[in-house]
């Protein structure tokens, strides 16, 4: 992986990748002094200071177990040659990681497809869902067809719908929230709206169904930018954290569903047929279940 900088100047090697990549300052660390990371073809030191038009080069280190195929079931809502659509369930992990290299959405695609190899870490995986976050996911087959879905996600191509319980009720109809979002320094596991090492963020929403009895909110989400943990981040910012959400939210008595925040629909240009590709799921049955439950 390549980065070219061109803000933060001045800060860190290792804080720069860290914010950067999105991943633990230790991991980052571990990768400079391996010399796993080329600033401008050269091996430099966790406390270089980073200039602008540096060119960082980031070898991705795998460990061998994170990529064992595993027989782990699957729902497959569209397939052809170069791509799929997966509906991810709720608590489900995206792609191995430390600590995590088994049961994996990764783990299960590679026991029955054969997916891109642009990020071998992460292999067919474009973007990405939260862990307790269900539904659609775009997973690329080929290599070209790669480059090209994350070429369309940039540019705003791919309409992406969530669904989300909030807590609270939102007195608007609709709103946008555009608030940079960064890594939270004093939580690294954490995302937070921020001025500081941030990158722009925008959510916007439509308010489909108030529930005043329990303080409730059923919202529609799209995402404009796909940064990490952005819709919980951003309701959460605004005062409406998404219900049940263990990090953000404000009820400390979660279960073991998670947050309530599902990836409902997905559209865009199927960039080798040309014809429209769109797909809509329901919630899973715990998502349901509580809407019935709250209802009027």
């Amino acid at each position: 992986m390549k980065v070219k900088v061109e803000k933060n100047e001045g800060t860190r090697l290792d804080q720069y990748l860290s914010l950067t990549l999105e991943e633990s300052r230790s991991k980052v660390q571990n990768q400079i002094r391996e010399g796993h990371v080329l600033v401008n073809g050269k091996k430099e030191k966790s406390s270089y200071l980073v200039q602008l038009e540096d060119e960082i080069e980031v070898e991705e280190v795998i460990e061998e177990s994170s990529l064992t195929p595993e027989d782990i079931p699957l729902e497959v809502v569209y397939e052809d040659d170069d791509l799929l659509i997966i509906n991810k369930k709720s608590g489900m992990v995206v792609h191995p990681a430390p600590g995590n290299y088994h049961g994996t959405l990764v783990n299960a695609l590679l026991y029955r497809f054969s997916l891109s190899q642009k990020d071998p870490m992460r292999p067919g995986i474009v973007h990405r869902l939260d862990k307790d976050t269900s539904g659609l996911m775009m997973v690329a087959k080929s290599d070209k067809m790669h480059d090209i879905l994350a070429n369309m996600i940039q540019k705003k191509e791919v309409k992406r719908t969530y669904l989300a319980l909030v807590d609270g009720i939102i007195p608007h109809s609709t709103g946008t929230i555009d608030a940079p979002i960064g890594r939270d320094p004093s939580n690294r596991e954490k995302m937070k709206v921020t001025d500081e090492n941030s990158k722009n963020a925008v959510t916007h929403f439509k308010v489909l169904k108030r529930f005043p009895k329990v303080n409730q909110t059923l919202i529609e989400c799209v995402l404009e930018t796909g940064r990490t943990h952005q819709i919980r981040v951003h309701l959460s910012y605004i005062g409406y954290p998404i219900y049940n959400d263990p990090v953000y939210g404000k009820r400390k008595n979660t279960t073991s569903f998670g947050q309530f925040l599902h990836s409902k629909s997905i559209r865009f240009i199927h960039p080798f047929t040309k014809k429209e590709i769109f797909f809509e799921v329901e919630p899973p049955k715990e998502f349901q279940d509580y809407l019935k439950g709250i209802e009027e």
